[in-house]
Parts: structure tokens; C-alpha cells; sequence
């Protein structure tokens, strides 16, 4: 097979494509739109792979959303996902493309695989981020994630190696429109594929639906250490419902065990933006406001009027996170 460089026939901004349950995990589209931001400051175009068996419908659904390529690696052996499979097709695709950045979701799945296709590449990964950026400078990837336990915000480089890769949260970028009329070019190339044997899939069925909707609640409450104990944050959900809203939870609350660990909202978890959102008792460490950042309104209740999370909140309430909710829903209950 003849070797294509990259600028003959990919862009070199590439996207995982990751197309299960792709009506409600978003990221490959949120990634898209960013890596076409991208793209134009390196005057080149952006690339989504796509693996896995009679995948072509999400192939086309990539270039409505903005894709200019979509290589596709459509195979009876790929129908069932295995890590080492998944990153050694990558590995052949990277050696005949030559693409400059790699993008994937902070998902568990991207957690596993892009960790193994680094490896294979001998190149860096920065996991976990909350911003991408180009310095014009040298054309270099620069990877925005929180560092030190949340306290600062990082931004890292990788000068020496190619691709330069990163994993981004869900949530984090907007999405394009749907085009129906967007016309792009769907690469088959022809590789050797040799499955990872090491792991049989016994049986599957699918994973329930998580009963919560972070995502895309316009209302968010989150508590956290400030709520005192597990019958106090247990008043959110109370508010929550009278209010119409969704409940979410800082680290700290996760780990006493106030709230499922699907509730997190920060760095390593759910990246939300309501319309408002409500932070009771939350210090603000930059773990937890990288998961807030889009929220359009943010009203802030801490007793220390010193807390960070008065910095970035719209309206800041110095008082007990407690004593104001009992208000609340004291006068809630009158009203409902």
C-alpha cells in the first residue's frame, strides 16, 4: 500500500470518534468544534476516526457536524471494543497519516484507550483538560488541565514528540449545528488487523440509565463539605425538587459519602452549564470550578467570606449553607 502523507489526504487535527450511545455522549461533536477552531489557526483540516463494524451513518454524521475527513476502519473484528486491538489500529493510522494532535474524550473509554495509544506512539498525554489552545509562536498544542490537586491550572506543552494528544471532558466545548448539506472526503485505508486475544467477551447488555441529568439541567445545585453531613445535603434534593433542578457534588462531599459518585461535578467528573447554579458550601478549588465554568449564572453560600468561589460567583451569600436551605424550603413549602 503506497504511504499517504497526512496533507494529501488528512488533516492533521485528528478526533476519536467514540459513536456508542451517540445521542446522548456528545463529546466527539463538542470536540469537533473545537478542533475545527484548531485546525484553522494551523491552516489545515480536522480528521475523526472511526472504528468499529457498519459504522458509515456515524461517518457521515461527523461531517455534518464539521469533519472534513473521516477515516474509517469498518471491520467484523471490531465490532466488540479491546483496548490493545483499538490501539494498535490507531498506532498503523498515526504512522500513515502523520497527524499533529489527537483529541479524545475524558470518558472512561478514553481513559483507557488514549493512555495505550501514547504508549505505543512514545509521545505525551495530557488527560483531563478543560481548555486547547495553539501558541502561534511554534504551532505547539498548548493543553489547559488543572495541577496540584485542583489549586492551579496547568498548561502543558509536548515540543519533541508528535502527535501531541489530550483527553477533554465532556460538556467542555459547544458542539456545531447540524449541516445536512456539509460535503466531506471518508477514507477506507487497508490495514492489517491483528485482535487482541488476551480478552473473550463473554456476554453485554447495556448499562442503565443514570437517573441524574447534569448535563443538560438549566437549574444545578451543588453542595459540598460546607453541608456539615449526609442528612444535610440530603435537604438539596428536597430544594432541588420544589425547584426543578438537578444535584450535584464537590469531591469532598463525594467522598463522605453524601452522594452517588455519578453526582461529581468538577475536573474528573460531569462539566456542566446551567442557566444557574446554585454552589452551597463549596470552597471553590479549582477542581470543582473547572466542572462550572459554563454556567450562565452562579449564586455562592459560604460562611468564609474569604472563599474562593466568590471570585467567580455572580451573587455571594456569606452565611450557613444550612440555615439558608432550611429557610428555603421553608418558605418553599408554603408556596408549593
Amino acid at each position: 500500500m503506497r504511504r499517504v502523507q497526512s496533507s494529501d489526504a488528512c488533516g492533521r487535527v485528528w478526533v476519536f470518534g467514540d459513536y456508542r450511545n451517540y445521542f446522548k455522549n456528545r463529546v466527539t461533536l463538542q470536540l469537533i468544534a473545537r478542533a475545527k477552531d484548531l485546525a484553522g489557526k494551523l491552516d489545515t483540516g480536522v480528521t475523526v476516526l472511526l472504528l468499529g463494524e457498519r459504522v458509515h451513518q456515524w461517518a457521515m454524521e461527523y461531517v455534518a457536524h464539521g469533519a472534513d475527513t473521516v477515516v474509517v476502519v469498518d471491520l467484523p473484528a471490531l465490532k466488540d471494543y479491546r483496548a490493545e486491538t483499538y490501539s494498535g489500529i490507531m498506532s498503523q493510522l498515526v504512522e500513515l497519516y502523520r497527524p499533529e494532535i489527537i483529541l479524545g474524550g475524558a470518558t472512561r473509554f478514553g481513559r483507557e484507550l488514549f493512555p495505550r495509544l501514547a504508549k505505543r506512539l512514545d509521545t505525551g498525554l495530557s488527560s483531563d483538560c478543560v481548555d486547547l489552545e495553539i501558541d502561534p509562536s511554534d504551532r505547539g498544542l498548548v493543553q489547559i488541565t488543572p495541577a496540584f490537586g485542583g489549586e492551579l491550572l496547568a498548561e502543558i506543552v509536548c515540543p519533541n514528540r508528535r502527535p501531541q494528544m489530550a483527553t477533554v471532558h465532556p460538556g467542555t466545548f459547544k458542539e456545531l449545528p447540524h449541516d445536512a448539506s456539509a460535503v466531506g472526503c471518508i477514507l477506507y485505508p487497508e490495514l492489517e488487523i491483528i485482535p487482541d486475544e488476551r480478552v473473550e467477551k463473554i456476554r453485554s447488555r447495556p448499562e442503565r440509565d443514570r437517573e441524574t441529568r447534569l448535563e443538560d439541567a438549566p437549574l444545578v445545585i451543588v453542595g459540598g463539605r460546607g453541608m456539615g453531613s449526609k442528612d444535610q445535603f440530603e435537604t438539596l434534593f428536597e430544594l432541588a425538587d420544589l425547584l426543578g433542578a438537578e444535584v450535584g457534588a464537590t469531591l469532598p462531599a463525594i467522598q463522605a459519602g453524601w452522594a452517588a459518585p455519578d453526582r461529581l461535578i468538577g475536573q474528573t467528573g460531569r462539566i456542566v452549564k446551567p442557566k444557574l447554579l446554585i454552589s452551597i458550601g463549596t470552597s471553590g478549588a479549582l477542581q470543582y470550578t473547572a466542572g462550572i465554568r459554563g454556567a450562565e449564572t452562579i449564586i455562592a453560600i459560604n460562611r468564609d467570606p474569604k472563599a474562593s468561589i466568590f471570585r467567580m460567583a455572580d451573587l455571594g451569600i456569606v452565611g450557613d449553607g444550612r440555615t439558608i436551605v432550611g429557610l428555603l424550603l421553608e418558605e418553599l413549602r408554603k408556596r408549593f
